[in-house]
């Protein structure tokens, strides 16, 4: 008996297509649900952040130390009541923060955790990572658009402007990765940083480093940035008109691409998985708990950035995008371009 559902599995082409399902659906649950308890933690670890900042104690009597705090939410905001306004869009007030939610954990099937540790190692990984993450402002779009609602729609229009302004930005900002690689495989990018820290491209593309970072903040609607949920002008912005599990569903999704982009920075400007010196006992380390504290220390930094910075007006929010970072980093193409050429510098792999 147990030979033939071996021989099933292995020799008949439906058992080889449903055993590679179920591995996929196996890899795909190993991201995920590692994702989603971050993604809840992460909202413990932000509040601990801005308290300490603000010396003050923060969540601490859910659970031991208030660890039981994301849990508490969660269940609070299951049990409201999902409330949908009587003018707005039904199906599509529902399903834009499904879009927002589901975009940030789709993109996760190209980035790389460890040396071979990836669902899918295609060879334009960072295109697929650029085109999911361009995606997630047509939830914010709907979900103004669908609320009927006036602060809703202003914040929805704010942020699409915002979401657009800085993508450009990160655009060019990849194509300087892609110049010093010559792959848009992820994994080959992290393996073109191999060596000691200051032959990740943080050093050689600080510049870019910088942009990629703070245009990070601006995707995500972090403060300073933080214009279209900006609560004394536009009540809570597009997220205004939702309760319950769909606002959830907004909040989860802005941690859950905070942790993206972040882990986008570490692949291309920290090393990956790589050790910052490449001897014991450094390489004892397994390189997936390297990534993660990378993404544990930027995601610190969006935290401290929050609790620290004022919001910017609109207008200096756009003309940071338009005027400064724009030329800024299209230069920085150019510059990266004559040198790898002029230089007699080519991609290691």
């Amino acid at each position: 008996m147990l030979a033939d559902i071996v021989r099933f599995f292995t020799a008949d082409p439906i058992g080889q297509a449903i055993l590679r399902l179920v591995i996929i659906l196996l890899e795909c649950l190993a991201v995920t649900v590692p994702l989603l308890v971050s993604v809840a933690y992460m909202t413990y670890v932000d509040r601990k952040v801005w308290a300490s900042i603000q010396l003050r104690r923060g969540p601490n009597v859910v659970g031991i130390f208030g660890f039981g705090q994301p849990f508490a939410d969660g269940l609070k905001l299951f049990l409201k009541e999902t409330i949908v306004p009587s003018s707005a869009n039904g199906v599509l007030f529902i399903i834009a923060p499904m879009i927002t939610f589901v975009t940030a954990l789709v993109a996760w099937a190209v980035v790389p955790f460890n040396n071979g540790w990836v669902i899918a190692d295609i060879n334009v990984g960072i295109l697929y990572l650029f085109a999911i993450s361009s995606l997630g402002v047509y939830g914010i779009i709907i979900a103004g658009w669908a609320s009927n609602s006036k602060y809703a729609f202003l914040g929805a229009l704010r942020s699409a402007a915002q979401m657009v302004s800085y993508e450009v930005s990160i655009g060019f900002v990849l194509i300087t990765v892609l110049l010093c690689v010559g792959s848009l495989n992820l994994s080959q990018v992290v393996i073109a940083q191999s060596g000691w820290f200051w032959n990740w491209f943080w050093l050689p593309l600080l510049p870019m480093f910088v942009i990629f970072f703070v245009s990070a903040l601006a995707e995500t609607a972090r403060t300073p940035f933080d214009l279209p949920m900006s609560e004394a002008e536009l009540v809570q912005g597009f997220q205004t008109e939702y309760s319950s599990m769909p606002f959830a569903l907004f909040f989860l999704g802005e941690y859950a691409n905070m942790i993206l982009l972040s882990a986008m920075a570490a692949v291309l400007f920290l090393g990956g998985w790589l050790s910052p010196i490449p001897y014991a006992p450094f390489t004892y380390v397994p390189g997936i708990i390297w990534f993660c504290l990378k993404i544990a220390f930027l995601l610190f930094v969006f935290s401290w950035t929050k609790g620290t910075l004022p919001r910017y007006r609109y207008d200096q929010l756009m003309r940071l995008g338009w005027k400064v970072f724009l030329p800024v980093s299209l230069g920085w193409v150019v510059i990266t371009a004559a040198v790898l050429q002029f230089g007699g510098w080519v991609p290691k792999l």
